[in-house]
């Protein structure tokens, strides 16, 4: 029986269903609590016996630190670090994306008030500054004339975070009242919803309202491209409609939140992330005996 370690902050709904499907597929699901864990580098060992870690983690920061933690000493992980790592940070995520060709929105990066007040002038307001690490929508700012953006950044500066001081401003996309999440298992897009709201910020944890999403063969191939330039493995892409230039990618995320999409879908989305689980933890396996 495959040995699954299913790491978490708490149990979300997320985390129930994917208990389930991981146990009605024939897994063995252990659930470890990041905050309960103790690690031992020098000795690359991981705290528990197991054939796979599945990070669920809330936390950003303990997620990736575990990843890398269990993967020093050997055990598989979903998703990989590599993965994580380039998804949890944007600018990492638009390198990314553009040394694989993906469309994206245009962005600007800026490490001081000046220069970052330069490059939304230079992309015309309105823009959108975010943070660089950061979910559900959380401390997105529409700018929409200088006054504005002046006074944005003066409240960024005086954040006491590093990376609150580091400024990635996006151009603001006149999307048309929606924006898609796609889901990407292994090699293959498995659902969409479209989000749809009358503000700005479409997430529907933001309250956006989920609707199905035909999987066309050009969402299919740039979703595709996508997962790959981040390197793969379980994740959700965020892209936009823009009315000339066609599909955009705003984001990936590693950690996907995807209760309001199965009965939107028709799809069994933990089912299929169980399957990815245990089919990647059996190849481990039987390389592992072949030695």
């Amino acid at each position: 029986m495959t040995r699954v370690a299913l790491l978490i902050s708490r149990i979300r709904v997320e985390e129930k269903l994917l208990l389930r499907a991981l146990e009605d597929a024939g897994a063995q699901v252990q659930l470890i609590r990041d905050g309960e864990l103790v690690f031992v580098p020098d000795e690359a060992r991981f705290p528990i016996q197991a054939d796979i870690l599945v990070e669920r983690s809330v936390s950003t920061s303990r997620g990736l630190y575990a990843l890398r933690l269990a993967e020093q000493a050997g055990l598989p992980t979903v998703n990989r670090y590599a993965t994580a790592s380039v998804c949890a940070d944007k600018i990492l995520t638009t390198t990314a994306l553009q040394e694989a060709g993906v469309p994206q929105p245009r962005t600007r990066v800026a490490f001081d008030r000046a220069s970052a007040l330069a490059a939304m002038e230079e992309l015309g307001y309105p823009v959108v500054l975010k943070p660089v690490v950061g979910s559900w929508g959380r401390l997105l700012a529409r700018i929409n004339d200088r006054d504005a953006a002046e006074a944005v950044l003066e409240h960024r500066q005086v954040l006491g975070g590093y990376q609150h001081h580091i400024y990635y401003i996006q151009e603001l996309v006149r999307k048309p009242g929606r924006d898609i999440r796609a889901f990407v298992v292994g090699d293959e897009t498995i659902a969409a919803i479209y989000r749809a709201s009358d503000h700005w910020i479409t997430n529907t944890a933001r309250g956006g309202a989920a609707s199905s999403c035909p999987i066309t063969p050009e969402l299919n191939d740039l979703c595709l491209r996508a997962a790959r330039a981040v390197g793969g493995g379980v994740l959700a892409i965020d892209l936009f409609e823009d009315p000339h230039r066609g599909l955009l990618v705003n984001e990936i995320n590693h950690t996907m939140e995807f209760r309001n999409s199965i009965d939107t879908t028709g799809v069994d989305i933990p089912a299929v992330v169980a399957g990815y689980v245990l089919n990647l933890a059996k190849a481990r396996t039987k390389r592992l005996e072949i030695l």
